[in-house]
């Protein structure tokens, strides 16, 4: 177990046998959260109405960062991502605009709220169904703000079950979602762990906060994998399909006749080739472009997403993935606003 892990656990036993009040501890978790959640209210508030004053602005992307590893199965060095990927997003070495013209240093395209402090709840004994409650309520404080929509910076992938479902509830229906990634994630429980990176998106598909799952860039799967996808109806396009099915990936519709689309970048979707600083490397998958392309020609109302799993402590060529998150995060904010 990593001191990640740890964190927050190593000396519970030790008030348990001290017999401290259960009732002390909760109160004093009680308080952490409501003052983690008063930062990130406060936080969107102030950007919400800078937006506003300068106007003109439909939908600002915002990025909110979720520094959670621990539900990683092999590594947990994707809590360290987000602000690598926020360094690698202004870095100097290229400039603030995206590829299809977007000035990113407009804050009515890209706004920060900040990270929710997940280890320092952590360290506070909260278990991980309240930890799951506390991210989803700091995605509805951002997007209580209008224009703000959430773009968030994993952080591991199970940070997507408790977006989502903020997301569908409050916009009050199901969203369709676009999920690149090289695994489904859809395992009941991996490892007896509900909460696993490798099971946030059976926990999505068990709610109604979805109609379409649609999962590109899959090249590990298991029995159980296919399995899942049958009893959710996801649509699973494998890579070693995706020479044919490019042309319909490429030019995807969604969103019609629900709340909007939500997307969820892993980075491992990518192949190694171009984004190497991951946990679990799987070559034969997407190339950059064929993120770009998919990502660009996708017609609907994106409405919130998430980029996640980026390792920063695998990541050793001078930071290069982390750029390559960037990019994407870039691309993404983009695409969200309006």
């Amino acid at each position: 177990m990593s001191i990640i892990s740890r964190r927050g656990i190593c000396y519970m036993p030790r008030l348990d046998a001290a017999k401290v009040s259960a009732a002390l501890l909760e109160k004093g978790q009680n308080r952490v959260i409501d003052a983690s959640l008063t930062l990130i209210r406060e936080r969107a508030k102030l950007k919400g109405e800078l937006v506003r004053a300068l106007g003109g602005a439909k939908a600002t992307s915002t990025l909110l960062g979720v520094p959670l590893g621990h539900n990683s199965s092999f590594l947990q060095g994707p809590a360290f991502a987000p602000p690598r990927i926020r360094e690698a997003i202004w870095c100097g070495s290229t400039n603030s605009t995206t590829e299809e013209g977007k000035e990113l240093q407009d804050a009515r395209v890209l706004t920060d709220v900040g990270d929710v402090p997940i280890q320092e709840i952590r360290d506070c004994g909260v278990d991980d169904h309240r930890l799951m409650n506390v991210i989803g309520e700091s995605v509805k404080l951002v997007m209580e703000e209008d224009p703000l929509r959430p773009l968030v910076l994993g952080g591991d992938h199970s940070i997507s079950f408790p977006v989502i479902r903020a997301v569908s509830e409050k916009h009050g229906g199901p969203v369709d979602v676009l999920h690149l990634d090289a695994h489904p994630d859809n395992y009941d429980a991996f490892e007896g762990n509900i909460y696993s990176h490798a099971s946030s998106f059976a926990r999505v598909m068990e709610g109604d906060y979805v109609r379409r799952l649609l999962q590109v860039g899959i090249r590990s799967i298991t029995a159980e994998g296919r399995a899942q996808a049958k009893k959710f109806g996801v649509e699973q396009y494998e890579m070693r399909t995706f020479s044919r099915d490019r042309h319909f990936l490429e030019n995807l519709k969604l969103g019609e006749g629900v709340k909007g689309v939500y997307i969820s970048i892993d980075v491992d979707c990518l192949d190694p080739a171009f984004a190497p600083g991951v946990s679990h490397i799987e070559p034969g998958g997407l190339s950059f472009r064929d993120v770009l392309n998919i990502l660009h020609n996708l017609q609907g109302d994106v409405i919130a997403g998430d980029v996640v799993e980026l390792n920063p402590q695998r990541d050793t060529v001078d930071g290069m993935t982390a750029m390559v998150a960037a990019k994407l995060v870039r691309e993404l904010a983009a695409k969200i606003s309006k």
